[in-house]
């Protein structure tokens, strides 16, 4: 028997195309709704950052003579897995500590904890399942990188209560999901420079904007209930906040690409980006809240071009 919100066992906001419903049994449909694995723009968006920062990495290197493209791979298939893991341990410690923030909202009562087909205890050791091969994946690399891993912890922890006593839980939300920005870096060289660090605030300032736009669909519940967020801050100054939020975000790419000595194959995908970013800003309506979904889902588009045109700059670097 279906609780209150459930959508034949399925979420207001997820695709109800996605290979969850079609390949998972009913049994697992909840754990994945936790983890958001019919929603994958989270994970790609947190993986992004880490992509970005290992291909910058390797065009470091490559333009000093060393080719770690064999390494360079194995890491980014595990910046790939700890990605998907780490979302969906954030995303199920998320749950549970907004349940009761998710049952005022029309948009999230559906999920699995407010709609009652998964308990408390169940949802807390599905997060130790997925911390465990977030945890397995991160020992693949330097202690330095470990370490580094280890401290984003605390931004994580921090992050669900953000929007109790900030307006700007965004900035939290980019601190966290930019971290790999640092990672990939760290993991290839096993030491930070100011070329990650930039690429860190960029990457901070291109989540506060995806996600302002994002947090757009529900800024009438989150007044109602007093959840704050950027989205209400900016109203309907946003797509001035977007041109400088985006505008400096490139500017920072801008001068990591060249402090790190990247091809110019990575300008191009930066140009592109910067092309996306100004259609978004042009098309915005912040009063449609099935744009501002799509909008912020562009946003993983973004990303892979930022990263094809670093890539490809360190195949041409290394060819």
């Amino acid at each position: 028997m279906q609780k209150t919100g459930d959508i034949n066992g399925r979420v207001a906001d997820a695709p109800s195309g996605n290979w969850v419903y079609r390949i998972l049994p009913p049994v697992l449909w909840p754990y994945a709704q936790l983890a958001r694995w019919d929603r994958p723009i989270g994970w790609q968006l947190l993986m992004w950052p880490c992509f970005w920062s290992a291909a910058l990495a390797a065009n470091t290197a490559a333009a000093v003579g060393q080719s770690p493209g064999f390494l360079v791979v194995y890491h980014l298939i595990l910046y790939f897995i700890g990605a998907v893991a780490m979302r969906g341990a954030g995303c199920t410690y998320n749950d549970l500590v907004d349940h009761k923030i998710d049952m005022e909202v029309a948009r999230t009562r559906s999920r699995p904890l407010p709609s009652g087909r998964v308990t408390r205890f169940q949802a807390k050791v599905f997060i130790v399942l997925q911390a465990l091969v977030g945890l397995l994946v991160l020992l693949q690399f330097n202690w330095f990188a470990v370490i580094l891993g280890v401290l984003s912890l605390a931004i994580v922890a921090l992050y669900p209560f953000a929007k109790r006593f900030t307006d700007w839980p965004q900035f939290f939300l980019g601190l966290a999901f930019s971290w790999g920005a640092l990672m990939g870096w760290a993991g290839l060289f096993g030491s930070l420079s100011l070329a990650p660090v930039m690429l860190y605030a960029a990457a901070i300032l291109w989540t506060i904007g995806y996600d302002t736009i994002y947090a757009h669909q529900d800024k009438e519940d989150d007044e109602l209930i007093g959840v704050r967020s950027t989205a209400r801050l900016f109203g309907d100054k946003t797509r001035l906040w977007l041109i400088g939020l985006y505008g400096v975000a490139l500017v920072l790419m801008l001068l990591s690409f060249a402090l790190a000595g990247a091809g110019w194959l990575s300008y191009v995908g930066l140009l592109v980006a910067g092309g996306m970013f100004a259609y978004q800003i042009a098309v915005l309506d912040i009063n449609n809240g099935e744009q501002c979904l799509a909008l912020f889902k562009f946003n993983g588009k973004v990303g892979l071009i930022i990263f094809a045109g670093l890539f490809l700059s360190f195949l041409f670097l290394v060819a």
